[in-house]
């Protein structure tokens, strides 16, 4: 584990923030009319990142370690410090103009974690909380061949503000990892428990 991974991180403050000083998102209020005609407002933050003529923010990475040992899932560990913990995800970032998917998702995979990958399977568009927010995504899977050579060693290609740790876990026993880690004061992100739960749904109802 390198130093940055092991490096802790903790609230100095929070107070309200102005839409005229954030830079990343905004709270906006929503007029509207439900199904009776009754006009109601609603509450909500938007990102200010998309790009221009792109339907989404930011692509998830699914990417299946092929270990003698069987299939893993590759996730991480990263502070998140609306929630003050460190959160169990997978490889994730923003798309950048005139990206595609797939491309983001490849880029983001050797910045976050070092491997070196084809993207081979897109999701639809995905919304992460849309009772909160617009902020949505698509799914990537990634191909990682671990028999090359750039993938034996991976370095990640960490920007001066991130501190990711990279691990895997057993893709069979995912729902019970989801449950350890959270025991051990991790928090998990939507997009690994929500994939856990599939998984053994399948396994209950045998599909």
């Amino acid at each position: 584990m390198s130093e940055r991974s092991q490096a802790k991180s903790n609230h100095v403050s929070r107070c309200p923030l102005e839409n005229a000083e954030a830079r990343w998102t905004r709270l906006v209020k929503t007029t509207y009319t439900d199904p009776l005609g009754v006009e109601r407002t609603w509450e909500s933050a938007e990102r200010q990142t998309r790009p221009a003529n792109c339907e989404i923010d930011g692509v998830g990475i699914v990417t299946i370690l092929n270990k003698p040992t069987g299939p893993e899932l590759l996730l991480q560990k990263q502070y998140r410090p609306p929630i003050d913990k460190v959160v169990i995800e997978v490889p994730a970032g923003l798309i950048d103009a005139g990206e595609t998917p797939e491309q983001c998702a490849v880029r983001e995979l050797k910045e976050e974690t070092g491997y070196v990958g084809v993207a081979e399977q897109t999701s639809p568009v995905m919304f992460n909380d849309p009772g909160f927010c617009n902020t949505n995504l698509r799914m990537v899977h990634v191909r990682v061949d671990m028999t090359l050579p750039e993938n034996q060693n991976p370095k990640p290609e960490l920007e001066d503000n991130e501190f990711i740790e990279c691990f895997s876990v057993p893709l069979a026993s995912l729902y019970d990892e989801t449950k350890r880690l959270e025991q051990e004061g991790y928090a998990i992100d939507a997009r690994i428990g929500t994939l856990a739960e599939g998984m053994e749904l399948m396994k209950q109802w045998k599909l």
